[in-house]
């Protein structure tokens, strides 16, 4: 994923924080608002220490990355999202992250509606 689109600064987090809605499955929760700068959007994800050392947190943010960047153009555009990640997705698989991941953000409404 394109460093350009990640959310980095602590500002950034904040204004989406502050001013997003959120929503949220037992693995993850998305917190979300538009923003007219994030294009085609933005991602930050936030691991914290409560689902492991640094190591699983790391992967979760890498796995986590790879499975947006792959279903990028499914993605609503103008956005800057955060997902956090739950304890229940340290053990998941690759498919099942990639459908609770879909699910939160369909739930959301950030993804496109297919043709």
């Amino acid at each position: 994923m394109h460093r350009k689109l990640r959310l980095r600064s602590r500002g950034d987090f904040s204004k989406v924080y502050r001013g997003g809605r959120s929503f949220a499955n037992g693995q993850f929760v998305v917190y979300w608002s538009r923003q007219p700068v994030a294009e085609p959007f933005r991602l930050g994800i936030s691991a914290s220490k409560k689902i492991g050392n640094a190591v699983v947190r790391n992967r979760m943010r890498r796995m986590i990355k790879e499975i947006v960047r792959l279903n990028a153009d499914r993605i609503v555009p103008q956005v800057d999202m955060i997902l956090i990640v739950r304890k229940p997705a340290v053990v998941m698989k690759s498919k099942e992250m990639e459908k609770s991941i879909l699910h939160v953000l369909r739930k959301a409404g950030l993804l496109k509606v297919r043709a």
